[in-house]
């Protein structure tokens, strides 16, 4: 979606729709909109919206209004109020919008709300106009070409960078949603690493692939052990953003990019297994995050790391029994091989640690057990430095996703260990199920690193529409580790 800024008047607009943002019945535009203000406020009084959260209805605009259109959007109660609803609001706003063939918009350039900051507001209206026109269409076989969205900023902008921003944010999560969406038949290990090459090549980035050949020399047993009963080989996929501070310790993403989980010999149920081509969801948020990364050239070294495998029950699949070697020696006794993105990590955490980074944060879709916790509604946080991962927490809530903390007890660490092995893939207990997998984690990455492990398994992908997006992959926590790395000296 095209982004710019117009000094004109929201009411001298002349596109097909100009977008409102309502909390209840209270319009939160600037006080020099008064005829916008009560002609929306007209129209709602006959009609169902209530401002609700994820509530739009659209409206003819008349008299003095340049626009063709109005779009009322709804943020919900004040006390509810989380940045992800206004971006969600923004996307479901232009998503209503395309649906009925409407493809330019304004919107204010600021709005009367304690609750954000200026900047905030554009970037993430801005990044969630752009996501409110993705519609996967990969597979439709009457999909019609559209002309390319717009959406103008009306008003003062006191610095445009931030809208530059919003834009790129915007194009680098679209880029990717399609990948992110592919079904396991379409976007095998090798697949991702051939897409990852090319996006690395488009923005500036390095890209370095482990092949099978690679992955055995090194010794990586874990994510070797995951891809044995596949026909797709495992690739492990470094992405590496210079920076102009090139002499500081780099910042490592790590992304589990499990493409299909069956669960092994562990079979899945039957019911529901076809979403498990979501499992990559933490390797295609590390990649949406290296774009965006890249875009904004950031001070700091950056460097993406992606295990990306196939977990099937083939003659040659790991047991549940089984005994294998991690990168760096640990031995690890799979007692469920569909406990499986744990081994992908324990290499890719291990590897990262030796780049002598100044932190590391992993992103996985590891637990059912988040879900049962969290629901959709968040994504579970844990660590070994309790600073980076409150840092994360606060750049979450600025990015519009909600991080919550759980602890790692010593006595998840024991749970984990194994009668015949260093560790096992598996808690004796089988509770504490999020974080026993942390626990397992942990055991990859020296204390002296910070490091955060982030459980998006309820919040990286939906299930059914929403009002800002159709089923599908959410990207969820490319944004906070854009944010977080954009605060980084």
């Amino acid at each position: 979606m095209k982004l710019t800024v117009s000094p004109a008047p929201l009411a001298e607009q002349k596109k097909d729709a100009v977008i409102i943002f309502y909390q209840g019945k209270n319009a939160l535009l600037p006080s020099d909109n008064a005829a916008l203000k009560k002609l929306a406020d007209e129209r709602i009084k006959t009609s169902a919206f209530k401002g609700e959260a994820g509530q739009v209805a659209l409206f003819p605009a008349t008299g003095d209004i340049a626009a063709k259109q109005i779009i009322v959007a709804g943020l919900g109660e004040q006390k509810h109020f989380y940045n992800g609803l206004l971006e969600q609001a923004a996307a479901a706003a232009v998503k209503a919008g395309t649906a009925a063939g409407l493809k330019s918009f304004a919107v204010a350039s600021a709005i009367e709300f304690d609750e954000i900051e200026e900047a905030d507001y554009q970037l993430l209206v801005g990044r969630g106009a752009a996501w409110g026109t993705y519609s996967f269409n990969t597979y439709k076989s009457e999909t019609k070409k559209t002309a390319e969205a717009s959406l103008v900023f009306s008003g003062t902008v006191t610095d445009r960078s931030v809208i530059n921003a919003a834009e790129s944010q915007g194009i680098a999560l679209l880029n990717t949603a399609d990948l992110a969406n592919l079904p396991g038949n379409d976007a095998p290990p090798e697949k991702i690493a051939e897409w990852a090459k090319a996006m690395a090549k488009e923005n500036g980035l390095s890209c370095q692939i482990f092949g099978k050949t690679q992955l055995e020399k090194k010794g990586c047993g874990g994510i070797l052990s995951v891809a044995q009963g596949s026909a797709q080989d495992a690739r492990m996929i470094i992405l590496k953003h210079a920076g102009k501070n090139k002499s500081a310790q780099p910042i490592v993403l790590v992304g589990k990019t499990i493409t299909f989980d069956s669960g092994g010999i562990s079979l899945k149920p039957g019911k529901g297994m076809g979403w498990m081509k979501y499992d990559k969801c933490g390797g295609m948020a590390v990649l949406a995050a290296m774009q965006m990364i890249a875009k904004m050239d950031v001070d700091v070294p950056v460097i993406g790391i992606l295990g990306a495998a196939e977990n099937m029950p083939g003659s040659q699949a790991t047991r549940p029994g089984d005994i294998i070697k991690s990168y760096g020696g640990k031995t690890v006794e799979v007692l469920n091989t569909d406990a499986e993105g744990r081994l992908v990590l324990m290499d890719a955490l291990a590897i990262a640690a030796e780049m002598k980074p100044r932190a590391i944060i992993d992103l996985a879709t590891l637990t059912g057990a988040v879900i049962v916790a969290l629901g959709s509604s968040a994504a579970a946080i844990l660590g070994n430095n309790q600073n980076l991962v409150n840092e994360l927490i606060d750049s979450g809530l600025d990015a519009g996703e909600r991080l919550w903390p759980l602890p790692i007890f010593k006595d998840f660490t024991d749970d984990m260990k194994s009668d015949f092995a260093d560790l096992s893939n598996l808690s004796k207990s089988g509770g504490a199920g999020t974080a026993t997998a942390a626990a397992f984690l942990q055991e990859f990455v020296p204390e002296n690193i910070p490091w955060a492990h982030i459980d998006i398994a309820g919040t990286a992908w939906l299930e059914s529409a929403k009002p800002h997006q159709a089923p599908g992959a959410t990207l969820f926590g490319a944004r906070t580790l854009t944010q977080w790395i954009a605060q980084q000296d």
